[in-house]
Parts: C-alpha cells; structure tokens; sequence
C-alpha cells in the first residue's frame, strides 16, 4: 500500500504551542517499522494551478508571499513562515499522490492532511490549504481530460474527524459531484457549521457504541442519496476519550470498529478509497499514533483485499 508523507517540513512553532508538530514524525516511524508492507514516499508540492480548483487565486498568492493580513493568520493558527507554505503544498501533494494510487490500487494514504477547515478564500483551525478539496477537484479534471465525453467522478467525503468540516462543505455547497458527510462533536470548533450534504452532530461525552450507530446510519443515507465513484476518507483520531480537543469518549476499539466500517463500506462497493489522518490532539502524543497505526492497519487489510480480489 502507497502512503505519503511531507515530514522533511517541520513548521516552526513557538513554544507552548499546542499543534502536535511531532505526532506526523512518529507515525512514519511507526508505520516503516512495524508495517513494512507499506510504501512510504516522499509527497511533491501542490502547484498553484492545483490549488486553484479549489482556493481563489489572490489566497494562494497571500499564503506564499505571507501577505496575509494579521487576523487571516491567526484564524489559521501558524505563524507564517516559508516551511509553512511547503508544508502545506506538499500535504496537499499527499493527498493528490494518494488519490491517483488508490484508483490505482484501491487504497492509498496520505500520513498527515484531512485540512478540512480550509475554504476557498482562506484558511482556519490549522489548516491552509484544503487538501480533500483539491485531491476530488484535480480527480475529475483528470478523469475529463483522458475521457472528455464521460462524466467525471462522483466523490463521496467521508469526514469523521470530530470537528466539522466546513470548509469542506463551504467549497462543494452547490456541487452535484460530490457529497460531504461530516459526523462530529455539535458543540466543539467550528462553532459556526457550514452545511454540508450530511452532518451528524453528536453531543459531547458520546461513546463507541452511540457513535457506531450514528455512523451505520450515515453510512445507509449516504448510499441512498449518492451513487460514488471514489471516496476520500478524514479518518482523524480526535473522537479518541484521551483527545484534548474532541469531547468524545471513543475507544481506541471504538475507532478501529469505525475505521472497519468505512473502509468495509467502501470495499463492498468497490470504491477506491484514499485516506487522510486529519486531527489529532492526545493529551500524550503517543495516544494519537496508536489510533492512527490502527487506522493504517485496517487500510493495509483492505488494501491487500483489492490486490488479490477476496470478499
């Protein structure tokens, strides 16, 4: 299984911040040494053409001369700084890179992205550039260069990161083409929701079972209303009851139960599926990467299902 990763680009952060810059370091650590049947590689940066399908022009240009105005920037939470903007490029990259391996091979990851409170005309919550958005806009104008007469991919966002994706749902309200489903905390960031195609807000304190639930249905609505063709999934570790940011009570069981769900939903349909660990925030980092090493160890199972077609 291809995976990608943009650690060669640390940000750097004051002291005190509270983004865990290191968790992406660890898990490529981790998922060298303990997954070997993973192909890690290296992301290319997102070019401005790209990001343009999905951020207006005069943002793009701010971000990478660090013009940004100084609420702009603290709505996005980084201090400017040139690793900033290729960070962000080349987790878009990511993101791109495994898109195109997962339709490919059915499944592929990006170990950081899921920026999904990224809209068109700026950033928030940590996030810059959209990476999803990108990815599921660069798809189908591929797709319609290669075949102009077909239709391009019908993307299902299957955000279940615990904060909701508005940006995500801001950039595609109006779009046909794809559907966003966003399951997360009600009362947690953002604290005003852009609607989305599907939004499940959970109340704080919800645990495995009531989340899985929650999903299952999410999961049928989502089939009912929309016929997809590639998926992009926000698998982030925050609901974890160890988060300091999610107010969710789920297990590290309980994540990997949802994990299976996703990736078992997809497969069954034979949707390719390309991965982002999106948000983060255990109060011991170590915590996180677990969460996110159970995540790839599913995507790995799933993976080696496309490659030898078993059901």
């Amino acid at each position: 299984m291809k995976a990608f990763y943009s650690i060669r680009f640390v940000l750097p952060l004051p002291p005190g911040h509270r983004f865990p810059m290191g968790k992406y370091a660890r898990l490529r650590e981790r998922v060298a040494a303990e997954l070997p049947a993973v192909t890690l590689g290296p992301a290319e940066p997102a070019t401005d053409g790209q990001l343009a399908l999905a951020h207006a022009p005069a943002y793009i240009d701010a971000v990478a001369r660090g013009t940004l105005d100084a609420r702009a920037q603290r709505e996005i939470g980084f201090p400017w700084s040139e690793a900033m903007v290729e960070r962000s490029r080349r987790s878009v990259g990511a993101t791109i890179a495994a898109a195109r391996a997962a339709r490919a091979e059915g499944v592929a990851a990006n170990l950081a992205g899921g920026t999904h409170h990224a809209g068109a005309g700026g950033g928030s919550g940590y996030c810059v550039f959209n990476d999803v958005a990108v990815a599921a806009r660069l798809m189908q104008a591929e797709h319609t260069r290669r075949q102009p007469s077909a239709r391009p991919p019908r993307v299902a966002v299957i955000d279940l990161d615990v904060h909701q994706g508005n940006g995500t749902a801001a950039i595609f309200a109006g779009d046909a083409s794809v559907f966003t489903l966003s399951l997360h905390g009600e009362k947690n960031f953002p604290f005003r929701k852009v609607a989305g195609d599907l939004d499940v807000g959970l109340p704080d304190g919800t645990g495995d079972d009531e989340y899985l639930h929650a999903l299952e249905l999410a999961l049928a609505e989502l089939e009912a209303r929309f016929d997809a063709d590639l998926v992009f999934y926000l698998a982030g570790a925050d609901p974890h009851e160890g988060d300091r940011l999610g107010r969710l009570r789920l297990s590290h069981d309980g994540l990997q139960a949802r994990d299976r769900r996703v990736f078992d939903w997809a497969w069954r349909r034979r949707l390719p599926l390309a991965l982002s660990m999106a948000g983060g925030y255990g109060r011991d980092i170590a915590t996180t990467v677990q969460a996110q090493m159970n995540t790839f160890g599913v995507a790995l199972e799933y993976w080696r299902r496309w490659q030898n077609g078993a059901r």
